[in-house]
């Protein structure tokens, strides 16, 4: 008998069109991916954790010599004077000087909370905005404590004690500088600065330095 020749193997190949639609529906996931977020910076410019270091050592202080007496207020005790630091400008020019001097504060690592400033002319802008929402809404923010306080030498009185009093002697009668003078130095706990014209400073601190 003759032998029949193996029948050839029908080998199923992949060619049916099904693989192509399923994958067609499958693949399409590129969900997109965002890629590593830049961390936020931090604020430019502002120091980290306060430091310890005393600051505004640029400033003069050999103007500070006791002259006349001025109207004397309430005298701070012996032991616990501030130190005093004199920036010399004219009337037109101590807002300036007190701003740079709040900066450097800031800059030596100084928290916004501990510096109270003094006008003895015309009020800083600041309070002047705070005030048009009223007193209340004013004082307010010097009771949080959380930033630079800006005070007219008129309401220097109820401003609380604070580390570092800057004054800006930027007009104002001689008796209003001097008793704002002496009601900043009694709030000072550390550090005293004064900006204006060094023999009118002087003058009015005679009495109480």
């Amino acid at each position: 008998m003759p032998l029949l020749p193996e029948e050839p193997q029908i080998h199923e190949s992949a060619q049916g069109p099904r693989a192509t639609p399923a994958s067609g529906r499958t693949a399409p996931t590129p969900r997109p991916v965002p890629g590593p977020r830049p961390a936020a910076p931090s604020r430019p410019g502002r120091p980290g954790p306060p430091r310890p270091a005393p600051p505004v050592q640029r400033a003069p202080r050999d103007a500070a010599a006791p002259a006349k007496p001025g109207p004397s207020g309430p005298a701070a005790p012996a032991g616990s004077a501030p130190q005093i630091q004199l920036i010399p400008a004219s009337a037109q020019g101590a807002l300036d000087a007190a701003e740079e001097a709040v900066d450097l504060l800031l800059d030596s690592g100084r928290a916004p909370g501990d510096v109270l400033v003094v006008t003895t002319g015309e009020p800083h802008p600041w309070a002047t905005h705070e005030l048009s929402f009223g007193e209340a809404s004013y004082w307010a923010q010097h009771e949080a404590g959380d930033d630079v306080f800006y005070a007219d030498a008129g309401v220097v009185e109820r401003a609380g004690t604070r580390p570092v009093v800057v004054v800006a002697l930027n007009g104002g009668s001689p008796s209003a500088a001097a008793s704002a003078l002496s009601a900043a130095r009694a709030k000072a706990g550390a550090l005293l600065v004064v900006c204006g014209d060094p023999q009118r400073i002087n003058s009015v601190l005679g009495a109480s330095v």
